[in-house]
């Protein structure tokens, strides 16, 4: 009997579906020795070595775990193809007494009967230099973490946490916050001429961008009223024509984090939905066949693709689409020079299953994840598009106008891929697309309108987590399998909360990153972190020794930056919240404190008044009454922040409405009557879908100005 040892549990069905009856499959739920929560456990004093125990809650696991090996005539470990699957890996041969030189470790980058099979066939002994590279990642933020935490709880307030990355990650968003606050918008006017070819239609719009041959900038309304004086006589003549084939070249295959970022963009779909549903994707869902994984590993920097996958993928692209959407030779991507490029990119495992095949056996999150990646993957191997493009420069006295259109000459890899083009793509793909006359050099236009266009310059944007991601990606920080902890981790410690799907720091945020910024500066900065990133790619590419050339030298130098922050004895004071509800034991108003179950109200006299009471919630103001059953209806939100109306005796009544419900009747079908508020006045309208009746009313008088005047 053979043993297969896999950490998810998850896809332990999948893989027992390739296997015969001489193999048992047995997952260790993820690691199971780590350092020790309650100490440091990391010789300090002597090599840095780490003191691994056997985590409490997989002693069962470990229990379970042996006996089977026991029973077993060859073990095989098979957990994650990467630095922490191979830790794993070495964690579990250590409890087992798996020699080192044993050939043991077996990888798959996907859960195939085929790819398992040959995995099987090369078992190789494990890496050691992927294991010191994990041990070296797990020892460093170990040592920053319960160095750090210590300071700035003392210097803040008790039970803060700091991290290695996680504090990198909060600066970012903090930094961002600060360039908002200190952005200054700066004015400036478009002057846009509307104009028309006599005899041809349609007439167009152009931008003017030049003049006296130089870019032209216009700040003021003085300024852009002039302009407009000088153009309003002007001959509109046609200077330059150019007609040209532009071409769009489709995208590399996803890896982890631009699958994150168009998850966010084109699906909505946050950063922890996008990691539980990849996940389940690349484990397996449950299909007639059985239980079936359906994308290929899902924590990768590589946009390789093996040779059998492009082969699949062409020859489903001649069949489906034909031979012109096929290129002479498969598109190649570059991965970034750190990629670990043993993985491959994300990529559907079978293109014959297609999207539509699985939809009717899976959730709508998996559906749209899996249809984004199967087709940006297919798109990834197909030709390019291919546009008429005309770039058209028109003269008028001394300045220059500009119109440029765009139209679809051969489609390409869009028949794949063009839905899912983001409001602002969609935009701005519009407008190049628009339709222009005919026009060439010397060709006298006709002035319809001259339009102009106030504008602002605008601050940086919050991040997204999408965004934030990026970032962390473009500038070297953490890898695929760090993203969405770090991330989540800010907004768990309450470092960060979401405004509008953008993330913003807290007050606790901005003060923790301030002392962070004071006293470890150097540590917390981004290129310091991306060159340490750096080392431990070192270590496992080349076998750098990790605990004298990375580890000590790296505690050594933070050493110094801890022994200061602890001479330093200053405090960061912090502002509650003060309330108007009064301490019922010494009059003082209570303040807003968070703890470990959230908010509460507590006396600011503490300690000498230790008075704590609840945060008792405002009672919601109903609006009206359900006209299904009569209970109070109330505003509500959706998930995407829109207001409307629903009955509070749900579930049992599921009333809901865009517009507040009235009592009053409908005179045409007696059916019940909303009402919207709009800018100036109300929209009346009848609740029934077939009746049409509607009215507006104007809003009252402001009440404001009679109370100021009173």
């Amino acid at each position: 009997m053979n043993l297969v040892i896999i950490e998810g549990v998850g896809k332990k069905d999948t893989i027992k579906k390739y296997l015969g009856k001489d193999y048992t499959v047995f997952a260790t739920k993820g690691h199971v020795r780590d350092l020790p929560q309650k100490t440091i456990a990391v010789d300090i004093k002597g090599d840095f070595s780490p003191k691994y125990v056997i985590m409490p809650d997989k002693k069962d696991i470990i229990v379970q775990l042996k006996e089977k090996a026991s029973k077993c005539d060859k073990i095989y470990l098979a957990s994650d193809p990467d630095r922490e699957g191979e830790a794993i890996a070495y964690h579990v041969a250590h409890i087992l007494g798996i020699p080192k030189e044993e050939k043991c470790r077996v990888v798959f980058n996907e859960i195939s009967k085929k790819a398992i099979e040959e995995a099987l066939k090369h078992p190789r002994a494990i890496d050691q230099n992927l294991v010191d590279a994990q041990q070296a990642r797990r020892v460093l933020d170990r040592l920053v973490g319960y160095k750090l935490s210590p300071v700035v709880s003392k210097k803040i307030k008790p039970r803060l946490s700091a991290g290695r990355v996680q504090s990198v990650a909060l600066k970012l968003v903090v930094d961002r916050e600060r360039e908002i606050l200190d952005f200054k918008p700066q004015e400036y006017w478009l002057i846009k001429a509307e104009l028309e070819k006599p005899t041809e239609q349609p007439s167009f719009t152009a931008l003017l961008n030049r003049y006296k041959g130089k870019n032209i900038k216009i700040v003021t309304a003085e300024q852009a009223k002039e302009v407009e004086n000088n153009l309003k006589n002007a001959n509109y003549i046609v200077k330059k024509v150019v007609k040209k084939v532009t071409k769009s070249s489709p995208n590399a295959p996803f890896i982890t984090s631009t699958l994150q970022q168009d998850a966010l963009n084109k699906l909505g779909m946050d950063l922890r939905k996008t990691t539980y549903t990849a996940q389940t994707l690349y484990e397996g869902v449950k299909l007639p066949e059985g239980k079936t994984a359906l994308v290929t590993y899902i924590r990768t920097d590589s946009t390789r693709v093996s040779s059998d996958a492009v082969s699949m993928v062409r020859e489903h692209i001649t069949k489906v689409f034909g031979a012109e959407f096929l290129p002479d030779k498969p598109n190649f991507y570059k991965s970034k020079d750190s990629a670990q490029d043993a993985h491959e990119a994300i990529r559907p495992i079978n293109m014959d299953v297609s999207p539509e095949d699985v939809r009717g056996h899976i959730n709508s999150d998996e559906y749209r994840l899996y249809k984004l990646i199967y087709e940006r993957f297919l798109a990834s191997q197909m030709n390019e598009a291919t546009f008429d493009s005309v770039i058209c420069d028109i003269e008028a006295s001394n300045y220059l106008f500009k119109v440029t259109g765009k139209t679809p000459k051969f489609l390409g890899y869009t028949v794949a891929y063009k839905g899912y083009l983001s409001e602002e793509e969609q935009e701005e793909e519009n407008e190049e697309k628009k339709k222009l006359p005919n026009l060439y050099e010397g060709d006298t236009l006709k002035l319809l309108n001259l339009m102009q266009e106030q504008k602002f310059t605008e601050p940086p944007k919050r991040f997204t987590e999408a965004m934030l991601v990026k970032t962390m990606e473009e500038k070297g920080i953490g890898r695929p399998a760090t993203y969405t902890p770090t991330i989540t981790l800010l907004a768990a410690r309450k470092y960060t909360e979401k405004d509008k799907n953008k993330l913003k720091p807290t007050e606790l945020g901005i003060m923790l990153n301030d002392v962070l910024a004071k006293f470890f500066g150097k540590v917390i900065d981004v290129d310091f972190t991306a060159r340490m990133e750096t080392k431990l790619d070192e270590v496992a590419e080349t076998g750098l020794p990790w605990k004298e050339e990375v580890v000590a030298k790296f505690y050594h130098w933070f050493e110094k930056f801890l022994i200061k922050a602890g001479e330093d004895t200053t405090r960061v004071k912090i502002e509650y919240e003060v309330t108007d509800i009064p301490c019922d034991k010494c009059g003082a108003m209570m303040v807003v404190k968070e703890g470990k179950y959230g908010k509460f109200l507590a006396c600011p006299n503490f300690p000498t008044c230790k008075n704590i009471m609840q945060i008792t919630k405002k009672k919601e103001k109903a609006v009206a009454k359900c006209p299904d059953c009569g209970k109070d209806v109330f505003p509500r939100r959706s998930k995407k922040g829109t207001i409307f109306y629903g009955c509070s005796g749900y579930p049992d009544c599921k009333f809901i409405s865009w517009g507040i419900p009235m009592e009053e009747k409908c005179p045409d079908c007696n059916s019940y009557l909303t009402k919207q508020e709009m800018k100036s006045d109300f929209v009346i309208r009848c609740s029934s879908k077939t009746c049409s009746y509607k009215r507006v009313e104007p809003k009252p008088k402001s009440e404001g100005k009679a109370e100021d005047n009173e």
